[in-house]
């Protein structure tokens, strides 16, 4: 991203509160790059952390100085949902959108030292082209948490970023991953990929943000296998789902999802978004769905 793009008309500000702070995050939206939009699976996974913060393994007091890293940050949304519960939080995108997400940092960091938090650990922007091993080797790993929202939707990117997944994780690394389903076959090439190296848990829809959710936006908690189960069942395309608190696990099936998108997508799938009733108001969340689903429809639709 060119930095005199950073001060552009296409450049404007989306506010956010995160963990009780007011924060402000720049776009842009008219950027060739992906990486400086805020897209919605990271409002459902800092959502997520805020539901879920209260007590257990996303409580301040069990992640206070734990060392995060987040793969295509993008503008930081969910890096900063990290540090603001106490962690050391390394937010890595490529080159190009450094300056837009260097932004954010300082911008943020600012306002949240205003109100003098307690439990605000650090965060950092380091450049992290996945299959680099040197920007691999800067950011020091193994790391507690590896997280990203968003990093999935086309099928060439699988590997590379189960590689730098692998090279930036010790064994008692969990990895925290939130995505849009645009493709189902990217959707379950990506599940068995990951299901060969990891215990791969869905977050329930009741863990959620009762706003911040929808059928297409799942997260992902996953640990490493022991190497005696690596031989078992990863060829299954299934994710056991996960009672964020108690640790009490779903063992029925990943559910049936509704895919819409504004990505780059490689099939139609069918959608059940519910209709706009007459004279209502949307909030902010059911208007960037609706502008989703829209975006895709337009995408779709071939004026001869």
């Amino acid at each position: 991203m060119e930095p005199d793009r950073l001060n552009s008309p296409t450049t404007f500000e989306m506010p956010l509160e995160v963990l009780g702070h007011e924060l402000q995050f720049s776009q842009d939206p008219n950027s060739k790059h992906l990486g400086t939009t805020v897209w919605d699976a990271s409002l459902v996974f800092v959502k997520f952390l805020e539901r879920n913060c209260r007590k257990g393994r996303f409580s301040p007091a069990k992640l206070k100085g734990k060392r995060v890293l987040e793969l295509g940050a993008g503008c930081g949304v969910s890096g900063f949902g990290m540090a603001l519960l106490g962690c050391d939080v390394i937010v890595t995108d490529q080159k190009e959108v450094l300056p837009l997400l260097q932004r954010n940092v300082d911008r943020n960091i600012s306002r949240i030292m205003q109100k003098n938090p307690e439990s605000f650990g650090s965060i950092k922007v380091s450049e992290l082209q996945w299959g680099d091993e040197s920007h691999i080797k800067a950011v020091n790993p193994p790391f507690d948490y590896i997280i990203g929202t968003d990093v999935v939707y086309v099928e060439h990117l699988l590997e590379p970023l189960l590689q730098t997944i692998l090279a930036l994780s010790g064994p008692r690394t969990t990895i925290l991953l939130g995505y849009e389903i645009r493709s189902t076959c990217v959707h379950e090439k990506m599940l068995q990929m990951w299901k060969k190296k990891f215990d791969v848990k869905t977050v329930s829809k009741s863990k959620m943000d009762e706003t911040f959710q929808h059928p297409s936006i799942q997260l992902f908690i996953m640990g490493f296998k022991h190497s005696a189960e690596c031989t078992g069942n990863s060829g299954q395309a299934t994710a056991e789902k996960v009672d964020v608190e108690t640790g009490v696990e779903d063992k029925s099936t990943e559910e049936n999802v509704a895919v819409e998108g504004s990505s780059p997508v490689e099939e139609n799938v069918e959608d059940h978004s519910k209709p706009i009733p007459q004279n209502a108001k949307l909030s902010e969340w059911e208007a960037r769905r609706y502008g989703a689903m829209a975006a895709r429809i337009l995408r779709d639709v071939k004026i001869s």
